[in-house]
């Protein structure tokens, strides 16, 4: 009866803020765009000076990552990610086309439900309530049970800031009670649903009723290819696969190499900290890397290579920052073929970078479709190979995979949701930001009467006609010219 009624309390506290975002977003949504930049510039600013503090909490309570790592993250979601995004015009009149006179304005979706993940928990908070804010927003978020205290402060943070600077109580809650029903609750009544998470919550999503931006799993292979600059690679696979100890869904999961340059690979790995596993080794590992359903081993997500070899059982080099597993197939079934949110990579050998084509298309296959590939290379035309072929919604070109991806070391949006497509079951290919949290009302004013479009239709038909009666023409004038040439031949 205890669990009924914490269903029942989880659904009621849904309701309530639900009931309050509305009203909140109905008074904000009538501020002007202006009015709604200094409020996120209020935002942005006081989630940046507790920025250390949110990665405490978040490192204290997930055991996820690292506090260097998470303190950078939080600092990405609140700086970075509004330089990108303050000067947006995305309320209001956007565009007024006089040539063709359509008049485009740009108006909030309403009220959104933000899923935060416990591996990116306290940046999340901070990125999504900025998109969400600068687009006339509210958001209600949705806690990960084991990050519902640093999620709670984080929220808090925004909410706060949001009020002191003009925005209406209410456009940033967060549940309190946590259940599944009280989500799915959540989930039936917004307008929109800001998924990340893991696959069954982002499922849960899109099965909702409520149109959804959701994300699925990473697994980005790293392929190095041959004219690639080696030792700097390597140093931006390691970089970026240690960052916060491997949790960004776009961090590596597997190297993949041409057979002429592996033994330089391999060298240069270990002599940067990686660490390759033997076949006995390797076999103990895999134990930890998938539960029994096939899903990831939360115990091994954001931890230290040293602490997996420990849960592992198994004695590596006191400085190895990357537990390395040289494989040779891919399936569901081999668990270094798949995402790993952790400092644990899979490496692949092949004869030439064809092969490496079709190995990267297999991983991506197997988990990860739609998201994220790497490529280090300095031959132009093989990039363009993997652009064209490659199913997936990023390509990485020389940069870290897990900073690239969320446009920290690239030109991409600024995000911590990153949309995988159609062929990744996503309704975006986007780094979501707030344009992707808008409609656009188009107001287009009549050019033509219908009688123009009567005699474009009737002009097109008489083209059509005498096309025919020229292309018959043609043929018969053809036919007569071959046979008066047969009679003079005769």
């Amino acid at each position: 009866m205890e669990n009924i009624d914490r269903d029942l309390q989880s659904i009621q506290d849904v309701r309530r803020l639900v009931e309050k975002a509305r009203q909140a977003q109905q008074e904000y949504c009538k501020f002007s765009q202006e009015k709604m930049n200094k409020i996120i510039e209020h935002v942005a600013e006081s989630a940046g000076l507790q920025a250390e503090r949110l990665a405490k909490l978040a490192v204290e309570e997930t055991t996820f990552g690292n506090l260097p790592d998470k303190i950078i993250k939080n600092k990405f979601a609140s700086e970075i990610v509004y330089e990108n995004i303050k000067d947006m015009k995305l309320v209001g009149i956007l565009r007024d086309d006089k040539d063709r006179k359509v008049l485009e304005i740009g108006s909030p979706v309403g009220i959104i439900a933000g899923l935060v993940p416990s591996t990116n928990p306290t940046s999340t908070v901070i990125y999504k309530s900025l998109i969400a804010l600068k687009s006339g927003n509210a958001i209600v978020f949705s806690p990960h049970p084991k990050a519902r205290h640093c999620i709670a402060e984080a929220i808090k943070v925004v909410s706060d800031a949001a009020v002191e600077a003009g925005a209406p109580l209410g456009m940033v809650s967060g549940m309190s009670i946590l259940t599944m029903e009280g989500t799915h609750e959540l989930m039936k009544n917004v307008d929109l649903i800001l998924a990340t998470g893991g696959s069954a919550m982002v499922k849960a999503a899109y099965s909702s009723g409520t149109p959804a931006i959701g994300v699925g799993p990473g697994n980005g292979p790293a392929f190095i290819e041959k004219t690639a600059n080696i030792k700097l690679a390597v140093k931006r696979i390691m970089d970026s696969k240690t960052f916060d100890n491997g949790v960004i869904c776009a961090s590596e999961q597997s190297i993949v190499v041409e057979k002429c340059i592996k033994d330089e690979v391999v060298d240069e790995l270990k002599r940067q900290g990686a660490y390759f596993l033997s076949k006995e080794q390797s076999e103990k590992v895999a134990k930890f890397i998938l539960r029994a359903n096939g899903t990831m081993n939360p115990q091994i997500v954001g931890k230290s290579a040293q602490k997996i070899a420990e849960m592992a059982g198994i004695t590596v080099d006191p400085n190895a920052r990357i537990l390395i597993s040289e494989q040779t197939t891919v399936g569901k079934d081999n668990p270094f073929s798949r995402e790993k949110l952790t400092t644990i990579l899979a490496f692949y050998c092949e004869e030439n970078w064809e092969k490496a084509c079709e190995r990267c298309i297999e991983l991506l296959n197997n988990e990860g479709i739609g998201h994220t590939l790497i490529i280090h290379s300095n031959n132009e035309e093989i990039v363009k190979e993997f652009g064209l072929k490659k199913p997936v919604s990023r390509i990485l070109v020389n940069t870290p995979g897990s900073l690239g991806g969320i446009g920290a070391t690239t030109n991409l949006v600024p995000a911590l949701t990153l949309g995988c497509g159609a062929v990744g079951g996503s309704a975006t290919s986007d780094n979501v930001g707030p344009r992707n949290l808008i409609n656009i009302r188009r107001v287009a004013y009549g050019v033509k009467e219908i009688e123009d479009i009567k005699n474009f239709v009737s002009n097109c038909s008489d083209r059509e006609t005498s096309h025919t009666v020229l292309d018959i023409s043609d043929q018969y004038i053809e036919l007569i010219t071959k046979k008066i040439a047969e009679k003079l031949s005769l």
